[in-house]
């Protein structure tokens, strides 16, 4: 049996966000390697070996945390594309952004994302709302077959 790897993509430019998202997955022992990009535009190059990651190791990571706000190519984009690639639309996708905007929850909705989470500004409630977020789709979530982020 395989050795499963809970890999991670998380997509944020904040480097305060960076952090304690960081942290508190690691903290909490819930994914060995955790992968970060700070635009759009990393992500999908990440996401489909361009650029940079022409090397990196092969598989999908199990989740990716997408925050909506981000330069070059914002999140809904990002999302849009992962959609409609046939080899990475069964991702999941959760938004954990600052935005309660109701057109940006709407859209990501509509674009087919996992879940919305909204960031929340209380460093307790932050580590709290990461953590269960790590704990259902590292721990309970089962990955499509043949996605299992080795």
């Amino acid at each position: 049996m395989a050795l499963k790897l809970n890999k991670i993509l998380l997509v944020e430019d904040n480097p305060n966000d960076v952090e304690l998202t960081v942290e508190a997955l690691m903290s909490y022992k819930l994914v060995n390697v955790i992968t970060v990009v700070s635009d759009g535009e990393e992500a999908l190059d990440y996401l489909n070996c361009k650029g940079k990651y022409t090397d990196r190791s092969p598989g999908n990571p199990m989740l990716i945390i997408l925050d909506i706000k981000l330069p070059k190519i914002d999140g809904l984009e990002v999302l849009r594309r992962i959609r409609t690639d046939e080899k990475l639309r069964f991702i999941p996708v959760v938004v954990f952004s600052s935005s309660r905007e109701e057109p940006d929850l709407a859209e990501s909705y509509r674009l087919g994302v996992n879940a919305y989470v909204v960031k929340p500004v209380d460093f307790p409630e932050f580590n709290e709302a990461v953590k269960r977020l790590g704990l259902f789709w590292t721990i309970s979530n089962e990955p499509p077959p043949g996605e299992s982020g080795i």
